[in-house]
């Protein structure tokens, strides 16, 4: 099975391989994707939830709570201090 498409960030096609392979079965070796990136500055589009903060973020993608400047920094044209955030806004994330 070869599936191709387009996604906007590294994020969501990723998001997209791993919903390929749910339902590739016991053989998702036979299954070959091409999935296009539209935007490759970032990794992808993570939308703050209540609780929430950079640190939290950084553990949730990098699995370490010590590279949440690297979003700040990302995201300084609507951050302008690292410990207030706020739900709903949209952070980019950048590259592992």
């Amino acid at each position: 099975l070869k599936v191709g498409g387009t996604a906007k960030t590294q994020l969501e096609k990723d998001l997209m391989w791993d919903k390929i392979k749910e339902i590739g079965g016991e053989n998702p070796a036979d299954i070959q994707a091409d999935i296009k990136v539209e935007v490759t500055d970032y990794y992808g589009i993570y939308e703050v939830k209540r609780g929430d903060s950079l640190s939290k973020i950084s553990k949730m993608f990098f699995g370490t709570f010590n590279r949440y400047m690297e979003i700040f920094e990302m995201n300084k044209d609507q951050l302008k201090n690292p410990d207030l955030i706020h739900p709903g806004q949209q952070l980019r994330i950048p590259f592992k």
